[in-house]
C-alpha cells in the first residue's frame, strides 16, 4: 500500500511540476528526456548485479567492488548513475570493458525501473551509501537481493529522516542487508527501522585503497636527483589552469628553503607553468630532464612533466596541496597524499570530493584554504604541529578489510 501512495504523489504532484520546470529551462529539459526516454535494447536477459551510484564520488567508490566482482563472479554489471559526470565518469573508464552496462538512473519511475528489471536478470541491487529510491528498492527486492554498502546517516540528516520512519522502516524490510560505515551510522540506521540483525559497521570503503609503496632508499635517490638537501618539500599535485598563479606570488619568500614542486594535471601544462614561474622569478627544472641528465644544481622549483610519478613526490613531501580545489574544478585525489601520511592541503572547490573533504575536515587530518595566500601561514602550521601519520595509519588499518567482508558477504547472498 505505501509504494502506491509513494508513487501517487509522483504522478499527481512531482511530474507536474517536473514539467513546468522543464519548459522553462533547457539544462533540466535535457536532463530530464536524457533519463526518461532512455534506450534500453543493449540490456539482454543475462545475469547482471546492478549497482546505482549517485555522482562521480559514488562511482569512484564503487570502482574496487566493481573490479572485484568482475575478476571473481560471472554476472555481468549493470551501473545505474544519477549525474551526468557520472555518467561520463563510468562510460570513459569502463569503456573497453564488456561486461559492464551503463544507464542513467531513471528517477525512480514505477514503469522505467519495472522495464530496466525485466530486461535483465537481476541477482542483486548494490546501492552505494545512503541512496533511498523506493521504487529502485521495492522492485528490485522482487528480483534479488538488495544491499547497501558504505551506509551513513548523519546526525545533521537523523531529524529529517525521522519524519519519515514509519516510510523507510518499510522499505528497510525490502533490504537484506546494510553495511555501514561507522557505529554511530549503524544505531541511527537501526532507529529508523533497519533491522538489527541485518546491519553490520564495517568501516568506510573510501579508505580501502592500495597504492604504490616506495622504498626509503627508493625516495632518498629520487631526492639526491632533485637536489632537496635539507629544504622542505612542497607537493602541489594535479593543479588546473590559474592555481599556480594563485600559489606562487606567496611563496617567493619561501623558496630558500623550500623547493616547491609542481604536478600539472595535464601535461600539455607545462609551458604554462614554466611562464608563471619565470614570471615570479623562480628559477625551475624539468624532471624528465633530470632523468636523462641526472642533478643539474640547486634550483627554486621541479616540474613535473611526466604522467605516473605523483605519488612518489607526495611520498616523499613534507607539505602536499591537492590541485583543482583553488579554481572551480571539483577537486582532484585527496585520499592520494594521505595513504602515504601527508595532511592534504585544498582549495574551497570540492564538488567532486566533497564527502571525503568533509571526513577529513571533521578529523582534522586535512586543512582548507580559501585563497591563496593563506598557504604559508597554514603550511606553516603544519609543519610546526604534531605529526599526524600515526593517525592516519590508523585511519587506514581501521578500514583495510571493509571491501573484503562485502565480497565475502555477497559471495554467501548470491
Amino acid at each position: 500500500m505505501w509504494i502506491f501512495f509513494y508513487n501517487l504523489l509522483r504522478y499527481f504532484l512531482l511530474y507536474p511540476i517536473l514539467l513546468i520546470l522543464s519548459l522553462f529551462s533547457g539544462k533540466k529539459r535535457n536532463f530530464l528526456s536524457s533519463r526518461f526516454f532512455q534506450n534500453f535494447s543493449h540490456l539482454k536477459n543475462e545475469a547482471v548485479i546492478m549497482v546505482h551510484c549517485s555522482s562521480m564520488g559514488e562511482t569512484n567508490l564503487a570502482d574496487p567492488l566493481i573490479r572485484r566482482l568482475l575478476n571473481e563472479r560471472k554476472e555481468k554489471i549493470l551501473l545505474s548513475v544519477f549525474t551526468d559526470t557520472g555518467y561520463e565518469n563510468v562510460k570513459n573508464r569502463y569503456s573497453s570493458e564488456e561486461r559492464v552496462q551503463i544507464i542513467k538512473f531513471p528517477l525512480d519511475d514505477y514503469f522505467l525501473i519495472k522495464k530496466v528489471l525485466k530486461a535483465v536478470s537481476l541477482k542483486m541491487l548494490i546501492v552505494v551509501e545512503t541512496e533511498i529510491w523506493p521504487n529502485l528498492i521495492h522492485q528490485a527486492s522482487n528480483n534479488g537481493k538488495v544491499i547497501f554498502i558504505n551506509g551513513r546517516i548523519s546526525d545533521k540528516s537523523i531529524d529529517s529522516y525521522r519524519k519519515f520512519r514509519f516510510f523507510l522502516g518499510e522499505i528497510f524490510k525490502k533490504t537484506d542487508y546494510f553495511f555501514m560505515q561507522s557505529e554511530g551510522d549503524m544505531e541511527r540506521i537501526i532507529s529508523l527501522g533497519a533491522p538489527a540483525e541485518r546491519v553490520e559497521n564495517v568501516g568506510n570503503l573510501k579508505f580501502t585503497i592500495n597504492f604504490e609503496t616506495y622504498s626509503e632508499e627508493e625516495l632518498e635517490k629520487t631526492k639526491e636527483l632533485i637536489t632537496a638537501g635539507n629544504r622542505e618539500i612542497y607537493v602541489f599535485g594535479s593543479t588546473r589552469e590559474g592555481e599556480e598563479e594563485k600559489i606562487l606570488p606567496h611563496l617567493k619568500a619561501m623558496k630558500e628553503k623550500r623547493l616547491l614542486i609542481i604536478v600539472p594535471r595535464h601535461l600539455q601544462r607545462v609551458s604554462e607553468v614554466e611562464r608563471v614561474f619565470e614570471e615570479n622569478g623562480f628559477s625551475y627544472d624539468k624532471f624528465s630532464e633530470l632523468l636523462q641528465k641526472g642533478k643539474n644544481g640547486k634550483k627554486d622549483a621541479l616540474i613535473v612533466d611526466m604522467m605516473g610519478v605523483q605519488r612518489k613526490f607526495y611520498a616523499l613531501c613534507h607539505i602536499a596541496f591537492v590541485g583543482g580545489t583553488l579554481v572551480n574544478i571539483g577537486g582532484h585525489s585527496l585520499l592520494e597524499p594521505l595513504f602515504y601520511g601527508k595532511t592534504p592541503i585544498f582549495g574551497p572547490y570540492l564538488n567532486n570530493v566533497k564527502d571525503i573533504s568533509r571526513d577529513l575536515l571533521q578529523k582534522r587530518l586535512g586543512y582548507k584554504l580559501e585563497k591563496g595566500e593563506d598557504l604559508p601561514l597554514l603550511a606553516r602550521a603544519i609543519m610546526d604541529s604534531e605529526i599526524k601519520k600515526d593517525e592516519i595509519e590508523k585511519l587506514f588499518r581501521e578500514n583495510s578489510q571493509t571491501l573484503e567482508k562485502i565480497v565475502e558477504k555477497i559471495d554467501k547472498m548470491i
